[in-house]
C-alpha cells in the first residue's frame, strides 16, 4: 500500500524559544513520493509561553496540517507521545522532539525503506554513517551505548541507538502497543514491545546530531538513565 501521509508527533515542555525554529524545518523539508504532512503537537503543561508561540505559529502557516493538543497537567514525554501517537492519521508516524537536535530534512532518509517495502519500522541511528555530529558528553555517549548493548542482549536485536529520538513506525504497529512510560522510559520500553511483533522488520539508518548542552535546554539526566535499565529489565525479563 503506498504511502500518503506521515504523521509527525512532537512532544513540547517549554520550547518557546525553538518550536517555530523545528517547525519552519519541518515545513520547507519536501517528502519524496509526494507524501503529505501531518504535525500533532502535544504541549505537556508547559510553564513558558510555549502555547502562545505554538498557536501563533499555527494561525500564521495554515498551510501545514498543525493539530495541536495540551495536557492540563505534565505527565511527561511518553505521556504526551502515547497523545499523539493515537491521535495520528497519517499512514506512518516519526516521532520528533520539539529542539533543533534533529533534522526533519532526514525524514526521507527513514521513509525509504519502508516505501520501498523493506521496514516496518526505521530507527535513526546517531552512531552510524557519516553525518555530522556535535561533540559533547563523553558520559552520555557512554551512557547511551550500554543502555543499547543491555537492550539488544534482551531483545536480540543489534541496534547501534535504541535511545534515539527518530523512531518512524508504521501507524497500524505503533497503535496497537500498549505503552505505558511516562518519561523517558519510552524508548526501551517501545523497543521491548515492537521487538516481540512475530516477523516485524525493523530497519535502522544514520542521521545527523545537533545535540543541545543543559544550558541550551537538555532535559534528560542520570535519573533517566536508571529509569531506562529498570524499563529495559520490566519490559523484557518481567513483561509476563
Amino acid at each position: 500500500m503506498p504511502i500518503q501521509k506521515l504523521s509527525i508527533v512532537i512532544p513540547a515542555y517549554n520550547e518557546e524559544r525553538t518550536i517555530h525554529l523545528i517547525l519552519n524545518k519541518i515545513k520547507q523539508t519536501t517528502l519524496i513520493e509526494g507524501i503529505a504532512k501531518e504535525v500533532i503537537i502535544i504541549n505537556d503543561c508547559s510553564k513558558d509561553q510555549s502555547e502562545q508561540a505554538i498557536l501563533t505559529y499555527q494561525a500564521n502557516n495554515l498551510d501545514l496540517d498543525i493539530q495541536y493538543h495540551r495536557h492540563e497537567r505534565n505527565q511527561g514525554k511518553g505521556a504526551a507521545l502515547r497523545t499523539g501517537i493515537q491521535r495520528a492519521t497519517g499512514d506512518v508516524v516519526v516521532i520528533q522532539d520539539a529542539d533543533l537536535e534533529y533534522d526533519p530534512q532526514e525524514y526521507n532518509i527513514l521513509l525509504k525503506p519502508i516505501i520501498e517495502g523493506f521496514a516496518d519500522v526505521v530507527y535513526g541511528s546517531r552512531f552510524m554513517g557519516g553525518r555530522p555530529h556535535r561533540i559533547l558528553f563523553f558520559w552520555h555517549t557512554i551512557g547511551n551505548k550500554f543502555l543499547t548493548f543491555l537492550s539488544n542482549m534482551l531483545t536480540n536485536l543489534n541496534l547501534t541507538d535504541m535511545e534515539t529520538c527518530y523512531k518512524m513506525f508504521r501507524r497500524e504497529i505503533i497503535q496497537q502497543i500498549n505503552l505505558r512510560e511516562n518519561r523517558f522510559g519510552f524508548e526501551p520500553e517501545v523497543t521491548a514491545k515492537i521487538a516481540r511483533i512475530k516477523n516485524i522488520r525493523i530497519y535502522e539508518v544514520g542521521i545527523s546530531y545537533y545535540g543541545r548542552t543543559y544550558a541550551e535546554g537538555k532535559k534528560i539526566n542520570w535519573k533517566d538513565g536508571f529509569r531506562a535499565i529498570y524499563c529495559i529489565l520490566k519490559y523484557n525479563l518481567w513483561r509476563r
